[in-house]
């Protein structure tokens, strides 16, 4: 099927839709109410039904209504503070900092406050009910029947990625499919268990997120965030002239170090930092994309391996030695690079070069800046691809934060770009389709000379499990999904328990 189905007023939802999304009787959750993690964080601030109902029940009494509207204001605050770039880490000092730090301070102890004895009287009230409803139906089990699959989008590394839509909600998404025989016969078990773990851990605006994981009988299936818009490599080289005005790649640059910012808070180094690994969505915001070679690194240690790109790959990669994030910092620096020259720093477009001589590039030579690179551009560039990671920008001690203190990025304020306030500078046209035609697309060959068998299952045991919290919640509180039907916001807030 090519068009999206279920379209006027339910918006691609199933006739069923309200059966598919039908909150289970209260007596169902007790199972859930003995086991469920009562942590404030996860429950109150990250997953979204639960903060939604910890607000509704906040509501009901004014001493914490009162805390909430003063978070709220904090907030709104910080977002509205016209502290640009760099300002806003304190670099110039005074202005309207000191008073943010001192907003931020007090709105931390009001969320310690809320986090002891409100939380608690909230997990005996009827909204925390409502939650372990959501809960039940959130952990229902994810067949391929939950979506209609539409045409194929591109390939991945063990099958096709096609886009399908979620019946119950009628969301669009990608479906990574991964052949199970594939998987087997490259012994790609590991690398896939690793990237649908690393995934399910990530929740970041500007790093794909999964949403689902299921099993056919022939394939292990992925469900992530659709990007209609390309990918940068296409962007960069086949939309009239290579490269990018300079204010473009840096918008991208900044969302791109707010990812990896995201990625490094959960100790994860990505690894594979280039183009085509970055994706446009409809808006014309990117999300790193294919986290296959990422790692998740344990507090206080060190990894070797000599594992990404070859062009795009560390000094410290290349020559085996013992690295932490380092190498999505240099990542970063030969991605402005190429988004500004229209050509990756160390390897000419299309050039025939060994791997030894590209790897003895980088190691060597200095990359050379036309006259596309204003003097910040050259500076950012030269500071991210400096050899020695001791002395390369991000790599001294504060990460992101010193990344993003660079002038070239004085204009981007931080913040509303994490809030998703900021206009890209491009908007991917509906009707344009950012890739390869379909049809250039390489079919698989049929893997020949591998079975399956009862062994397998404890790996896919491990990798299918269903839905994944925060998306799944941002799915079914969608406005589209809410506005429609007063008997669903009346199910999400709490007002009456279905019996």
């Amino acid at each position: 099927t090519d068009a999206p189905r279920g379209g006027g007023k339910r918006n691609g939802r199933s006739k069923k839709w309200k059966e598919m999304l039908k909150l289970p009787h209260i007596s169902q959750c007790e199972e859930l109410r003995r086991t469920i993690e009562r942590d404030y964080t996860s429950l109150c601030e990250k997953q979204p039904i639960g903060r939604l109902l910890f607000r509704q029940y906040c509501d009901t009494r004014p001493e914490l209504k009162r805390c909430i509207e003063f978070m709220d204001a904090v907030v709104r605050c910080v977002l509205l503070t016209p502290t640009l770039g760099h300002q806003e880490h304190g670099v110039m000092g005074g202005g309207g900092g000191g008073v943010i730090s001192v907003l931020d301070g007090l709105s931390e102890i009001v969320r310690d406050y809320l986090s002891g004895v409100p939380f608690s009287s909230f997990q005996e009230s009827m909204y925390f009910s409502r939650f372990l409803q959501w809960k039940w139906l959130e952990r229902q089990p994810v067949t391929k029947n939950t979506f209609r699959h539409y045409r194929v989008l591109g390939k991945g590394g063990f099958g096709e990625v096609c886009a399908c839509q979620v019946r119950a909600t009628g969301k669009m998404y990608a479906c990574k499919k991964l052949e199970k025989k594939r998987v087997k016969k490259r012994k790609g078990e590991a690398m896939a268990l690793n990237e649908k773990r690393i995934l399910e851990k990530v929740n970041s605006s500007f790093v794909v997120s999964l949403a689902y994981a299921y099993e056919t009988k022939d394939a292990l299936c992925l469900v992530l965030t659709i990007m209609n818009g390309g990918d940068l490599k296409f962007h960069i080289y086949n939309m009239g002239n290579s490269g990018f005005d300079e204010q473009r790649a840096i918008f991208y640059a900044a969302e791109i170090c707010c990812g990896l910012e995201d990625l490094h808070r959960e100790r994860i180094v990505y690894r594979d930092l280039k183009p085509e690994n970055i994706l446009l969505d409809d808006r014309g915001h990117i999300r790193i994309s294919d986290l296959g070679l990422a790692v998740q690194i344990p507090e206080g240690e060190t990894i070797r391996g000599r594992v990404g790109t070859v062009g795009y790959m560390a000094p410290e990669v290349i020559q085996n030695e013992s690295y932490t994030f380092s190498p999505d910092w240099w990542g970063l620096g030969c991605l402005i690079f190429e988004m500004i020259q229209g050509q990756s720093p160390f390897r000419k477009r299309k050039e025939r070069v060994k791997r030894e001589e590209v790897d003895r590039r980088v190691r060597e030579d200095l990359e050379e800046y036309s006259d596309k690179f204003s003097e910040e551009a050259k500076d950012i560039c030269r500071q991210l691809l400096a050899k020695d990671p001791k002395e390369r920008l991000g790599c001294q001690g504060r990460g992101a934060t010193e990344v993003k203190e660079h002038p070239i990025f004085r204009n981007i304020n931080f913040k509303r770009l994490e809030a998703n306030m900021l206009d890209p500078p491009f908007c991917p046209d509906p009707r344009a389709v950012y890739c390869k035609d379909v049809l250039d697309i390489e079919q698989f060959s049929t893997v020949k000379g591998v079975n399956l068998d009862p062994t397998d299952d404890d790996f896919y045991h491990k990798f299918v499990t269903g839905s994944v919290s925060i998306p799944w919640q941002n799915e079914v509180l969608h406005p589209t999904l809410m506005t429609s039907s007063v008997k669903l916001r009346t199910a999400v807030s709490g007002i009456t328990l279905v019996k």
